[in-house]
């Protein structure tokens, strides 16, 4: 989600500013230390335990035993959102004090944050109504969520480097707005039952999400790589235009020659 605030704030600054604390370094770095320690403590199951009672911090009298026996999994939580509200914040600052010294109005770019709201309005609606997804395919739903955010961010990206209007809308996030919209009318007695069901078929759906994410979001990353190489003239993973001394001398003198023709005719 930071990642996605901070290409907006480019996308409108021009300018790419990363904060006091931004989800591309201090999230990366938080990960890697997550892993590490995993790694070293031999399995997941240290982060289960009660967080200060490991450090050895004593119980303070004004603070609840709940608070006090939070695991290491609920405090995550807790710094990943101080992390999240931050830096949507820091943003969201800057954008507006940027167009304001630009004469260009504050409110608008603040529309741009709309996509992200309903991404993260869905994702959790989604999973509180399908417990199954949430206790049992939380990878694939993962990914899939993954790939709606990074495509998101990609479209910004562009945009951003073609001068093209805001990507507001999303094609990978339409599939789970009609999950949502079927699971939560049959929630409040609209219809019977969801149209999708319930168990298999909504494994079914999440692992259909899935495959038109990588689909639709390998499609765009295909067409970005050859729409550049095409244009620039070069192979994205091979040299189309190997080094030859001989032929690079020639060019090399020819535009010497050039530029010392341009000189001369200007004097």
């Amino acid at each position: 989600m930071t990642f996605y605030v901070q290409t907006w704030d480019e996308f409108y600054t021009q300018v790419l500013t990363l904060g006091v604390i931004s989800g591309p370094v201090e999230g990366v770095l938080t990960l890697c230390l997550v892993y590490a320690i995993t790694a070293y403590q031999g399995g997941g199951s240290f982060w289960h335990q009660p967080m200060l009672e490991t450090f050895g911090v004593a119980k303070p009298s004004f603070l609840s035993d709940r608070v006090y026996e939070m695991p290491f999994t609920q405090w995550y939580l807790v710094y990943g959102a101080f992390v999240l509200f931050f830096a949507t914040g820091s943003s969201i600052w800057h954008v507006m004090q940027v167009r304001r010294e630009r004469g260009l109005n504050p409110i608008t770019p603040l529309y741009g944050l709309l996509p992200m709201v309903a991404i993260w309005t869905l994702v959790p609606a989604y999973l509180y109504l399908q417990p199954t997804i949430l206790e049992n395919y939380t990878i694939p739903f993962g990914l899939y969520v993954g790939l709606v955010n990074a495509y998101a961010v990609g479209r910004m990206i562009v945009g951003h480097l073609v001068q093209s209007g805001f990507p507001y809308h999303n094609i990978l996030l339409y599939p789970l707005g009609l999950g949502v919209l079927d699971s939560a009318g049959a929630a409040v007695g609209l219809w019977a039952n969801p149209v999708l069901g319930h168990g298999s078929n909504q494994i079914m759906f999440v692992f259909g999400c899935l495959g038109l994410a990588i689909g639709i979001y390998s499609s765009f990353v295909f067409d970005v790589i050859t729409t550049i190489c095409d244009h620039i003239d070069i192979w994205c993973l091979t040299i189309k235009h190997p080094y030859v001394e001989e032929t690079e001398r020639k060019d090399g003198a020819a535009i010497e020659a050039h530029v010392e023709g341009a000189a001369k005719k200007n004097l």
